[in-house]
């Protein structure tokens, strides 16, 4: 499930992922979201941050996800991953390169300064 937070600076759109993330969960949460923020602003800034009870992406989610990230390739200004989910955090040191705007990695201790770089 995908979840919008509600602590997060204004110009940022923050996401938990808690238990098992669907399709639906990005055709009704998150997708949305990011074509709402885009409709005001030409640059997205997201915090994403996976629960503790999170247990990963099915097959939709995934194709979703990577449609999302190329359909705005552009659009990502700052992404700030807190996770310990170990590998998250190596697909995103394989696959970050892809990204155009600033992606950075924050073990879930960290949150409070993910917040703050995401927002800077």
């Amino acid at each position: 499930m995908l979840t919008l937070m509600k602590d997060v600076p204004e110009n940022v759109l923050g996401v938990v992922a808690e238990g098992m993330v669907t399709a639906h969960d990005y055709e009704t949460v998150l997708i949305p979201a990011v074509e709402e923020r885009l409709e005001k602003q030409d640059k997205v800034r997201v915090l994403y941050v996976t629960a503790a009870d999170f247990q990963g992406y099915d097959a939709g989610a995934m194709w979703d996800d990577a449609k999302l990230g190329l359909s705005h390739l552009t659009a990502w200004e700052r992404v700030a991953v807190v996770s310990d989910v170990e590998w998250i955090r190596m697909m995103l040191h394989a696959f970050s390169f892809m990204m155009m705007g600033r992606m950075k990695l924050f073990k879930i201790e960290e949150l409070e300064q993910a917040k703050v770089w995401v927002a800077e």
